[in-house]
């Protein structure tokens, strides 16, 4: 495994299930078809780290209809990795994914044909997906999904991640072959289907290095300066989300409040950031 950090690897005891990749510190997601080899009931699955670690998750959400689920990381292990930043796409950007089946098999990129394309997917639903061209022609991506699909080419300064990848488009003249068109659905659709994102975990995953305001770096109490100074740092960081279209004016008002609102308990509790 590269060391790209924020992707996973997914399996039930040493059955590998597929791909994944890191959301926040707690949380993975993936494409659900990629879960179909469970071979029980048990919800738990093992989650392989880029740096070797195996963690213990459990499968928490299904979206059956967008073929999109979440796994939650168990409380007891802290991930130090780096989460990447999220945005969105748009027509025209280069992409990659860092994610594999095998080593033997190649990494994917290309181009974005759509970064907000309405797309009915096999589970049934319309979501909000990237269509893309790879510039690998295999006839055959399976295996690829669940993986990240990120903007810009591998050897780019800033990650951000844009969308999880999920179906491949059929190759019209050749019965049983993939074009090479695929379909991923955007970060915001995922942050939309999940309500496990609230604002701690958005910080998160906007700016993993500094998710918090800068009183977390103290344990002073807050002041009612301080508290509307956190506030404040939370809402730029909400504005910069909505700016990147992957919320939508109802979801941006809603965190503002929720942030608001946490920051204000715990000032008159006396907590820190």
């Amino acid at each position: 495994m590269t060391g790209a950090g924020y992707w996973v690897e997914l399996f039930q005891s040493e059955q590998r299930l597929g791909g994944g990749f890191l959301l926040t510190r707690r949380y993975v997601v993936t494409a659900l078809h990629c879960l179909r080899g469970l071979t029980s009931l048990d919800e738990h699955v093992d989650i392989v780290l880029a740096d070797g670690s195996r963690l213990p998750g459990q499968v928490c959400r299904r979206e059956k209809d967008a073929d999109l689920a979440l796994i939650m990381i168990s409380a007891t292990y802290e991930v130090l990795l780096p989460i990447p930043q999220a945005g969105v796409a748009h027509g025209g950007d280069d992409w990659h994914s860092p994610y594999r089946p095998a080593a033997s098999e190649v990494h994917l990129g290309g181009q974005v044909d759509s970064g907000r394309a309405e797309y009915l997917c096999e589970g049934g639903a319309v979501i909000q997906a990237l269509q893309l061209t790879t510039h690998q022609h295999l006839g055959d991506y399976s295996g690829y999904s669940g993986g990240p699909v990120v903007k810009g080419v591998p050897e780019a300064r800033e990650t951000v991640v844009v969308g999880i990848l999920l179906e491949q488009a059929p190759d019209r003249a050749t019965a049983g072959r993939s074009a090479n068109v695929l379909f991923a659905a955007t970060i915001g659709e995922a942050m939309r289907r999940f309500d496990q994102f609230d604002v701690g975990h958005l910080m998160d995953v906007l700016h993993p290095a500094t998710a918090a305001p800068q009183q977390a770096a103290n344990s002073e109490k807050l002041t009612v300066d301080a508290a509307a100074a956190a506030a404040e740092s939370w809402f730029g960081l909400i504005d910069d989300w909505a700016k990147r279209q992957v919320l939508d004016p109802s979801q941006v008002a809603e965190l503002k409040f929720t942030a608001a609102k946490a920051v204000m308990e715990r000032q008159l509790r006396g907590d820190g950031a």
